[in-house]
């Protein structure tokens, strides 16, 4: 019996690999590059799977052109890449990989909190610039951390993570959750008060955003939002891209009406809004959120196992559509 054809549409870590050679007949795209929309369509024609990653754009169009196409596997978390209410309508499983990069990427929004507060980017590029004339009382104040008040939003896994990590610097917590339900974790570890976004924009000294991109949450930040936050205020934000509008950070940074902001993500990604470069009171990150060794190589197995799952004609283990495994389910 003929293998069935799968796509991998960028080279992800080895481990992921195997496990889908041993049962597959791959192709992967070896280059550092997304494939583009043409490529894109052009190779899924003969494919009963797919490996994808964000830049990927899993529509109609798409499904249009994997006529045999049996399961898809983001190489990702979020998945605002996925119609998957189209996937639904055509009875066809799309999984993530939620849970394996959860520590890796609150790590991530922890770094770019004490880079912006401490002005280690900026410091360090004035040191390497031979500039320095020495140490002076008054160079370089940035912002402590220890019993400030740390906002989330968005408790999800990520998000509880990270407020878990401010244990030891003594944080006051405040954080949102969309389910509106308190967390029992960071209220008996932490004390923390699930409050409303007005309250948590007013009142933290660290705003970190891990919420998943809706229409809801999209420019939740955004000039009117800046101007209710603190004037020394920190962003952070490792999520998705558009749940700020860039031009208004790019505005507020400049004015200073915060202090500063840590980014992972980019509303148009990956490009980057006019200006954003030029500030020195923004630390800049290219989506590394994920990138650690443990995580990356977890992230690719997970992957891997969703799809052979659907390939099988079982219910992934993190499918994002299971309402189609049940039984009567129908394509619309």
């Amino acid at each position: 019996m003929p293998k069935p054809k799968v796509l991998v549409t960028r080279l992800i870590p080895q481990a992921g690999l195997d496990l889908l050679q041993e049962m597959c007949d791959l192709e992967i795209n070896p280059e550092d590059r997304p494939l583009t929309r043409a490529e894109l369509l052009a190779r899924v024609a003969d494919k009963e799977g797919v490996l994808g990653q964000m830049a990927d754009r899993i529509d109609a169009e798409f499904f249009e052109a994997a006529r045999v196409l049996k399961g898809y596997a983001n190489y990702a978390v979020g998945f605002d890449n996925i119609d998957v209410t189209e996937a639904t309508r055509r009875r066809i499983p799309v999984s993530n990989t939620p849970g394996v990069l959860t520590l890796a990427t609150a790590e991530a929004a922890w770094a770019l909190l004490f880079a912006v507060a401490r002005r280690v980017v900026e410091t360090d590029k004035i040191m390497r610039s031979g500039t320095w004339q020495g140490w002076g009382p008054m160079q370089f104040h940035g912002q402590e951390v220890t019993g400030k008040t740390l906002g989330i939003v968005g408790a999800g896994r990520i998000g509880t993570a990270m407020a878990l990590m401010s244990a030891g610097f003594k944080m006051r917590v405040l954080y949102t959750n969309a389910s509106g339900r308190e967390n029992q974790a960071l209220k008996i570890e932490l004390g923390a008060r699930l409050v409303s976004f007005d309250e948590l924009v007013a009142d933290s000294d660290f705003i970190s955003i891990h919420t998943p991109l809706t229409p809801a949450t999209r420019h939740l930040f955004r000039a009117d939002t800046f101007a209710r936050m603190k004037p020394t205020a920190i962003l952070i934000n490792v999520a998705r891209g558009p749940v700020i509008k860039e031009d208004d950070l790019v505005a507020a940074l400049r004015a200073r009406r915060i202090a500063g902001a840590g980014l992972d993500v980019y509303e148009f990604e990956p490009r980057m809004t006019a200006g954003l470069a030029d500030l020195d009171n923004a630390v800049l990150l290219p989506h590394i959120g994920s990138a650690t060794t443990g995580s990356r190589t977890g992230m690719a197995v997970l992957a891997a196992r969703n799809l052979l799952a659907m390939l099988q004609g079982e219910k992934p283990e993190n499918c994002l559509n299971p309402e189609i495994y049940e039984p009567g389910a129908t394509s619309t």
